[in-house]
């Protein structure tokens, strides 16, 4: 666990590097892609079941820490939100593909997606594992060797678990048998009917469900695999990337980024501002 931890610091403190000197951008409203200064729209990719990150209402309304970021820099830029629901799996090549204008889905920043797409950060998240009640505790994820863990396809806990599984069999254990599924209800319910020993989740995810359903869920440890997590840009959208740098330097100055996150609790997971 201590050497997954180091590795997510590193790729958060050279992710955050690159993403705070863009943030000291001037805060006036950077200039726009015509197709959206004409329109007055952005459009979001965001996987819409992972609270308290993004999820729908009781009125089938999106909400959540990147919803209320979303629309926030929205506002600031004198545009209209319109988020494109989709599993996480799909975000990217949705991006690519032209569907929306950026993702924002607590996509965690990483050199293999850095190759693709840019990145603008604007949190740091962590992994967990999440359990039923009275379960043991996981002290790391070799801990899970030989028993049924669900996770999201495409997650980066569904990466890890791959690499614990790589040490479990150099050792001469029994792999994790890792469930994959789509979204996170499904993984969720898994784990709430007893079909799977663990789920392995964003903190923020895991940290919501132990406090909205008492009794029903069990952290499995401490946070651990700290990252830095950003806005999705296509690598040409060099405007569009500026006027949302831009956009999110105002909002950390003017308090309005701080709010969003006290709102939902997550002070654990806020940028310091740049010095200077």
């Amino acid at each position: 666990m201590a050497n997954l931890i180091k590795r997510g610091s590193a790729i958060a403190a050279a992710a955050l590097s690159i993403g705070l000197a863009a943030l000291t951008l001037p805060c006036a409203r950077a200039a726009l892609p015509a197709a959206m200064m004409k329109s007055k729209t952005i459009r979001y990719c965001s996987a819409i079941n992972l609270p308290p990150m993004e999820f729908m209402s009781p009125q089938t309304k999106p909400e959540g820490v990147d919803i209320d970021l979303g629309d926030a820099l929205a506002k600031n830029l004198g545009l209209k939100p319109v988020y494109i629901n989709m599993p996480f799996a799909g975000l990217i090549p949705a991006l690519l593909a032209g569907h929306c204008d950026a993702i924002i889905s607590q996509l965690f920043i990483k050199k293999s997606r850095l190759k693709v797409i840019d990145e603008i950060p604007y949190m740091l998240s962590h992994e967990a594992v999440l359990l039923k009640p009275g379960a043991p505790k996981v002290p790391d994820l070799e801990a899970l060797s030989g028993k049924k863990v669900a996770t999201v396809t495409g997650t980066t806990a569904t990466v890890l678990l791959d690499k614990a599984n790589i040490a479990l069999k150099a050792a001469g254990k029994t792999p994790i048998d890792i469930v994959a599924f789509p979204e996170n209800t499904q993984a969720l319910q898994q784990l709430q009917f007893g079909q799977v020993a663990a789920y392995g989740v964003a903190y923020e995810t895991a940290r919501y469900y132990v406090h909205k359903v008492p009794g029903q869920f069990a952290m499995g440890g401490p946070p651990y695999f700290k990252i830095a997590t950003g806005i999705g840009l296509r690598k040409n959208e060099t405007a569009l990337n500026q006027a949302l740098s831009a956009s999110l330097a105002t909002l950390m100055k003017n308090g309005t980024y701080a709010a969003i996150f006290k709102k939902w609790d997550l002070g654990i997971d806020m940028l310091k501002p740049a010095a200077g």
